[in-house]
């Protein structure tokens, strides 16, 4: 039998992705009800971490998924927020796809690129099934305006989603106007505006994304939702419990969100129960569990390696479809 590895760069990941962000989505929704429905194997995540260097990290996201993918694989991939301030991105990442009968690795593919997609792709999965099915906002707040952000925005954009407005916040106002005049479709919009102050943003709008590095919660006032928006909590750790408490939580698995002090880790620890947690986003899909915009909806997703191997597997497959999977016969 022979065994090849076949290498994926960046450049051929990003090409597939853009082109096909619907369906990127779709695979992301096949993975959680796959997973919903134990047809996966999704460990926790492990961090290495440098003593000297307390703001970096390496994550090492192991999974296997079956119900169609059987695949497993590992996202190896860094947070270096420094390298911001060197002129290039703060995450680099590979992923390694193995066979499931043999264990062989067949693919190794640039991940970043994957991670940020299967972040915002499920970020815009649950913005429509936590919508009420509608692809439809009055005005669009996104706080912290990075990378994630840009691919949440794109996500929504090409998955069909109007949006009248849409409001900007950032902790340095110069990223706001960048991403205002850099990622923004302004045809597709009424108005694209940058706000100084996030609790006037979160006042103003009803869909709210937050996609920041912030490490601690730095919202606390339950009185910001009062209007029910629905809040996409991509970065897990802006919210203070209070919010959580007084909102409807959806997250993407409950026990791997429980943990590294998550806004719902918090939130756990400060009442010692999970009922604050109406449900996972697979259960809002099979219609197992249900939300409505009487309060304020949240969804917290902590990332799953197993979404990184499902669209993974899906962007090699189409790689390898075009001919554009780099083939190493003798790598064994």
């Amino acid at each position: 039998m022979e065994f090849a590895l076949s290498l994926v760069n960046g450049k051929t990941v990003a090409d597939i992705l853009r082109a096909h962000r619907p369906e990127c989505t779709d695979v992301v929704r096949n993975a959680y009800v796959a997973h919903a429905e134990g047809h996966s194997v999704n460990p926790d995540s492990y961090f290495l971490r440098f003593p000297e260097k307390p703001d970096c990290r390496i994550v090492a996201l192991p999974a296997y998924l079956g119900d169609g993918f059987h695949v497993a694989g590992l996202k190896w991939i860094a947070s270096y927020p420094g390298n911001v301030r060197r002129g290039f991105p703060r995450a680099s990442a590979v992923l390694v796809l193995n066979d499931y009968e043999t264990g062989y690795p067949f693919a190794i593919l640039e991940s970043s690129i994957i991670s940020a997609s299967r972040t915002a792709a499920s970020a815009a999965l649950a913005a429509y099934w936590l919508n009420g099915q509608s692809r439809r906002a009055r005005t669009l707040g996104i706080v912290g305006t990075g990378l994630i952000a840009r691919y949440v925005y794109d996500f929504l954009a090409d998955t069909g989603w109007e949006i009248d407005e849409v409001r900007l916040h950032d902790t340095s106002p110069a990223e706001s106007e960048k991403f205002k005049n850099t990622a923004c479709r302004p045809t597709r919009h009424r108005a694209v505006t940058t706000v100084p102050d996030v609790a006037q943003l979160v006042r103003a709008c009803d869909v709210i994304v937050f996609t920041t590095v912030a490490p601690a919660p730095y919202i606390a006032d339950p009185a910001l939702f009062a209007h029910n928006p629905l809040v996409l909590h991509v970065s897990l750790r802006d919210l203070a419990p209070e919010v959580l408490l007084a909102s409807q939580n959806v997250v993407d698995d409950v026990e791997h969100v429980m943990k590294a002090n998550t806004s719902p880790h918090l939130t756990e620890q400060r009442t010692g129960s999970r009922d604050f947690v109406t449900g996972t986003l697979a259960e809002i899909i099979q219609g197992r569990k249900a939300v409505n915009r009487d309060r304020p909806i949240i969804f917290s997703p902590f990332g799953m390696g197993m979404l990184d191997v499902a669209v993974g597997k899906w962007v090699y497959d189409q790689a390898v479809a075009a001919g554009r999977a780099q083939r190493v016969p003798d790598f064994f």
